[in-house]
């Protein structure tokens, strides 16, 4: 079964004083990359988010965001006080420069003064117990598992893009066997032809005979389907396969089969059979531009 690295999960819980919302989102990369946007009261919980989501998620480029909210009638975290003795300092200091260097003050003086160290503090720093922890890790579990049931939801899409595309692929090949047959008969014919065209022209009927089976061996094409057609059975058995994390190796047999693609095409030599292995081509692109999206 498939999973796409693609997905959205959304929970929240509830402490006994806190609304704890948990977002997260996911994209397709070669590697898991997460970033974690947390509320700097669980910043010492920060490593436990990220080692939870970085383990479910594997691959992935995923964003994490933890907002909180105070429930109405709990305590209110504490309002940082202003330093005005602090601020009074620095505004004499400020009109005795303007004096000295003879330069207005600033019109604003609020803006730049909050802007200096010590301007405010808070007596108390709001933190986490243990119920809040809890819930967020509570949340971050819930919103994990939303996230992952998103992810088998359009891994079960792809392995159904999938199944159609292999299963075109492998009704061209079948499409190709009787152009095959025709165009041994019109090689030969072109061949004769450009012979019987050149006047007094005298050859050995055993050479040709020989060189036409050199010629023709070299544009024959049944090892190229027969590889092609092995590796369109691997692909259908690695999807069905239980193990996750398939998306690799998807890609290699897609690029295996877009080599063997390619060789039928150069060795044709047939404009029907070419136009099978545009379409094959096509076939391959859009499992390959898909494939990027499977864990």
């Amino acid at each position: 079964m498939l999973m796409s690295m693609t997905g959205f999960g959304k929970a929240v819980a509830l402490s006994n004083n806190r609304k704890i919302t948990v977002e997260l989102k996911s994209l397709n990369s070669k590697q898991l990359d997460l970033n974690v946007r947390i509320p700097y009261i669980f910043r010492e919980h920060e490593l436990d988010v990220r080692s939870f989501v970085g383990k479910a998620l594997e691959r992935g480029k995923a964003d994490a965001v933890i907002s909180v909210e105070t429930l109405p009638g709990a305590p209110q975290p504490p309002v940082s006080n202003i330093n005005i003795e602090v601020l009074a300092q620095y505004k004499k200091k400020f009109e005795e420069a303007s004096a000295a260097l003879g330069i207005p003050e600033p019109a604003d003086w609020y803006s730049v003064l909050l802007r200096f160290p010590d301007a405010t503090h808070a007596e108390n720093i709001d933190t986490a117990d243990t119920d809040d922890a809890k819930a967020l890790m509570e949340a971050v579990a819930k919103a994990t598992e939303a996230l992952m049931a998103h992810r088998r939801a359009e891994g079960e899409e792809l392995e159904k893009f999938f199944t159609a595309r292999i299963k075109a692929i492998a009704e061209l090949l079948a499409s190709v066997e009787p152009y095959e047959r025709e165009r041994v008969v019109k090689i030969r014919q072109r061949l004769e032809d450009g012979l019987a065209k050149i006047p007094a022209v005298e050859y050995d009927k055993g050479r040709l005979e020989q060189e036409l089976i050199f010629y023709i061996e070299k544009l024959d094409v049944n090892e190229e389907k027969q590889r092609l057609g092995k590796h369109l059975d691997y692909f259908m058995e690695t999807m069905a396969s239980s193990v996750p994390g398939q998306g690799k190796k998807l890609g290699f047999i897609a690029q295996e089969m877009g080599r063997e693609i390619n060789t039928l095409g150069s060795k044709s030599n047939h404009a029907e059979m070419q136009a099978i292995v545009v379409r094959m081509k096509d076939m391959l692109e859009q499992i390959k531009e898909q494939v990027l999206n499977v864990m």
